[in-house]
């Protein structure tokens, strides 16, 4: 609970610096001035809301500066204080940069008088507005301290200070509710007035243990389309069959203080309608039904059905013309004639998936062994403005080889999806896992089963999945859903509880695997097919287009890209080892005379950490002979620092022409039929501190310099897979859920520790980009191919008929790649702050 002390703004706190600085900022003119504030602040929290009709009198300048406003409490330590960020600071926010955690320096604030600002549920007196700030993302000696003690400076905010909005939206979709607001109960006043009204209308409290439904749903139907009786004060008693995600439909032109609405299918003995919670209901009701549940259903609006037929109808649930009025009442009250009919369900197995059309509408059950990270795409429906969030479940249960592949958008039940990892249950004694019908209490297992409901199946080139319809719905282990709900008595799932049982608890732990990079269905193998499933064109970019693109990414925003474009350089690495590598480029390092550093094309250089500067870049290739290019195939041993300016990394080479004496050398042409490595031989040649200098009259382009580090960063973290932690499960699941990443205090050990990075330079304009490619993935089984590079990057992996070629032996088949022209797709995903992961998932010969 938030703590209702009040600070005055003319009253202080010692030591406040906000009262310092932001008493500075007032005038008793209308004409505020700005204030920095020369402490550092702590960002304890931020909100998310959507601009209204008086939005644009704050913020007259930022009119095409998107829908979203952002609030942000901060603290001094002393007390707290929410501010507006100025929308042109908007980027902060949509990058992650700015976020919980963050420390704020010479932070500039203006006050907005609220005499000539239009009314705001949130806003005080003096409602302060943050124009710049120094972000910095570390402690900077400031301690988190326990914000809900900390007085507020001036007047509590009520709600969004810029808007007239009763709730925040979630910070990373538009689908979840956010806030305390949303009752997960109903307030025991509601109840008791129903129940009241209840028993009177009955006359006895045995009549009100046996209900019946003064009106019925086909009564009702008729009722309507004869033209009678648009508002109905009658009691219809329902059992939800569906329940459908929260659809928020605020938008600036609109002054909606709560703009929400979403759907329930419901059923009596007679047939089925919609139900529709609008607005301020959504905050009081929409947590606390679920299907399954029987509702009473009084004072609500009946209409024509959106969108649907004419005979088709739906029931308005609205706070106002008229206040509509809800119950959640048990089965045992219900008369046995008109209770309605249990939910139906219709579960598929992994089995019965590979027989269902697309399209099929289906519920399954499994055991779930993969969670992918939380990540997002752009809405196609809605001007592209609309940013939704999903993630990739496995599911097993046995009766195939083939998993169930779930593409799960949010549901508006931000609980379950936090806790979905794939083992839950300690490991004591035994407990029910799911009971009813001979399916008592079964053996502990930590795996974690998972339903999810209404889901449909789509069919795409290289696989199937399951993704959301309108009510989809998720059930997991851990929150006791399954205990309460009717589909634990069905065949189905106590055929998939038999088959748990047999599973053996190490293996499962084994195989499950959490976050990093998952692309599903993996991409077509040709060119033509992955041309027909874009339609035609598969949209190339120049590489200038592909960097502005990028720059526009939000925080876990993916998108795929094309470019034609040439590999010059691959490289080897291990995570946590990236100073041992292996790699080829076509830039010749033997060669000491360096391009001018004006023919340094572009670089779309990604670091892998938000701090972390792009690495000075080595001499272009574009200033070689194109047609040409020398290509170098060297070892790279942890850097020795501890060599002195007295050992020098270059030697001179002995200068014959006879081949049989001539020395070793780590330059190989393009014309030979094959690529040795020859670095390590040469070394002793190359770095023999003792050795003499017979030949210091030679000609200065005999020297050759041993090869420099290449200049890229390591892998991000976020981009490889973690093997699950049963003991750190929830670390886990803070580190790869949206926004999560900063706040993990370990590094867990990932599925995968090699990795391959790609320098493409596109064929447009010479723009250089640093892909990251992992051939490690599984093929499907009928995949065969040669193991060459060019096979193994159309097809994305190795070849599962054949033992995978080592890295040495990969980077030394690396030359195959010089001059030749690819088509590449590249999957973009933003990480956060300055991080964006570029994967070469295909890269095809033109």
């Amino acid at each position: 609970m938030h703590s209702s002390v009040l600070v005055p703004s003319n009253m202080a706190a010692p030591g406040c610096v906000f009262g310092r600085t932001l008493s500075r900022s007032r005038s008793s003119s209308i004409q505020a001035t700005s204030a920095v504030c020369r402490d550092p602040v702590l960002v304890v929290d931020v909100q998310r809301y959507t601009r209204d009709r008086g939005s644009s009198v704050y913020f007259p300048q930022a009119v095409f500066s998107g829908d979203d406003l952002y609030d942000i409490t901060l603290t001094d330590h002393h007390c707290r204080l929410r501010v507006t960020l100025d929308p042109g600071l908007n980027r902060l926010m949509e990058t992650n940069v700015l976020r919980p955690g963050s420390v704020l320096r010479h932070a500039t604030f203006i006050c907005g008088m609220a005499a000539q600002l239009p009314e705001c549920s949130g806003a005080s007196e003096h409602s302060y507005q943050l124009l710049s700030a120094e972000v910095t993302n570390g402690d900077g000696g400031l301690s988190r301290p326990d914000v809900d003690l900390l007085p507020w400076f001036g007047s509590e905010p009520a709600g969004p200070l810029r808007a007239n909005r009763s709730v925040f939206l979630p910070l990373w979709n538009s689908t979840d509710y956010s806030g305390v607001e949303w009752r997960e109960a109903p307030s025991s006043e509601e109840e008791d007035e129903e129940e009241d009204e209840s028993e009177a209308a009955g006359g006895a409290a045995s009549q009100a243990a046996a209900r019946r439904p003064a009106i019925t749903v086909a009564e009702l139907r008729r009722a309507f389309l004869s033209g009678r009786q648009a508002v109905v004060r009658h009691e219809l008693i329902v059992r939800i069959i569906n329940k459908s995600h929260l659809m928020y439909y605020g938008k600036s032109d609109q002054n909606c203080d709560c703009p929400y609405k979403a759907a329930m299918e419901v059923c009596d003995h007679t047939g089925r309608v919609c139900v529709v919670l609008w607005n301020s209901v959504c905050v009081s009701w929409y947590r606390c039904l679920k299907p399954g549940d029987i509702i009473s259903l009084r004072r609500y609006r009946v209409k024509q059905r959106y969108q649907a037929d004419h005979d088709d109808i739906e029931i308005s649930v609205n706070s106002r013309n008229p206040a509509a009025q809800i119950a959640r009442i048990p089965e045992s009250s219900v008369s046995p004639q008109f209770l309605p009919p249990l939910t139906p369900h219709n579960f598929c197995s992994s089995q019965d998936l590979l027989a269902c059309p697309p399209g099929s509408v289906c519920d399954v059950i499994g055991l779930l062994t993969f969670v992918g990270r939380p990540e997002r795409i752009r809405s196609r429906d809605d001007r592209g403005a609309v940013l939704l969030e999903y993630r990739w479940l496995r599911l097993e249960d046995g009766t195939s080889s083939k998993p169930i592949m779930v593409k799960l958008f949010s549901t508006s039940q931000p609980e379950c999806h936090h806790r979905l990892h794939p083992c839950e249950q300690t490991t004591t004694t035994t407990t029910p896992v799911l009971r009813g019908n001979g399916c008592h209490a079964a053996p502990v297992f930590p795996g974690s089963v998972v339903v999810c409901t209404q889901l449909r199946l789509q069919a795409a080139t290289g696989g199937r999945y399951l993704s959301n319809t309108t009510y989809t719905q998720v059930y997991c282990t851990g929150l006791g859903h399954h205990s309460e709900m009717s589909y634990r008595k069905l065949r189905p799932v106590r055929l998939f509880l038999q088959w748990l049982k047999t599973q053996d608890d190490e293996q499962v732990l084994r195989r499950a695997v959490i976050g990093g990079y998952f692309v599903y269905p993996p991409p077509p193998i040709s060119m033509e097919t992955y041309m027909k499933d874009q339609r035609g064109e598969p949209g190339f970019l120049l590489g200038a287009e592909l960097q502005r693109e990028m720059e526009r990414l939000c925080y876990r925003e993916r998108r795929i890209f094309c470019i034609q474009a040439t590999v010059t350089m691959v490289t080897y690495s291990r995570r946590g080892e990236e100073d041992r590598c292996l790699f080829w480029t076509e830039h010749p390092w033997s060669r000491c005379p360096a391009s001018p550093p004006n023919s340094t094309p572009p670089h779309i250089h990604l670091p892998s950490t938000p701090h972390s500067l792009p690495m000075p870049l080595s001499p272009s290739s574009s200033s070689l002979p194109p047609m040409s290019p020398p290509s170098s195939i060297s070892h790279l041993m942890p850097h020795p620092l501890e060599r002195s300016a007295r050992t020098p990394w270059k030697r001179k080479l002995l200068q014959t022409d006879t081949p049989r004496k001539r020395r070793p050398s780590v330059t190989s042409r393009p014309e030979q039929s094959k690529t040795v490595v020859l670095f390590q031989a040469s070394m002793e040649f190359l770095d023999d501190a003792t050795a003499d200098d017979d030949h210091d009259d030679d000609d200065a382009s005999s020297f050759v310099t041993a090869p420099p580090p290449p200049d890229f960063l390591p892998v991000a973290d976020d981009t490889l897979p973690m093997r699950f932690d049963h003991a750190h499960r929830e670390e886990q699941a803070d580190a790869v859920g949206m926004g999560g990443r900063v706040l993990a205090t370990r590094n867990f050990d990932s599925t995968l520790k090699d990795y391959y990075l790609l320098r493409l330079r596109a064929l447009s304009d010479g723009m250089l980009v640093d892909a990251v490619f992992l051939p490690h993935g599984a093929a499907p089984p009928d995949d065969h191919h040669a193991n060459t590079w060019l096979s193994i990057l159309s097809h994305g992996a190795f070849s599962p008929h054949t033992p995978p070629p080592s890295p040495a032996d990969l980077i030394g088949m690396a030359a195959q790649l010089a001059n030749q022209r690819l088509a590449c797709v590249l999957d973009a995903c933003h990480l956060g702050g300055a991080v964006t992961e570029v994967i070469l998932s295909r890269g095809f010969r033109l």
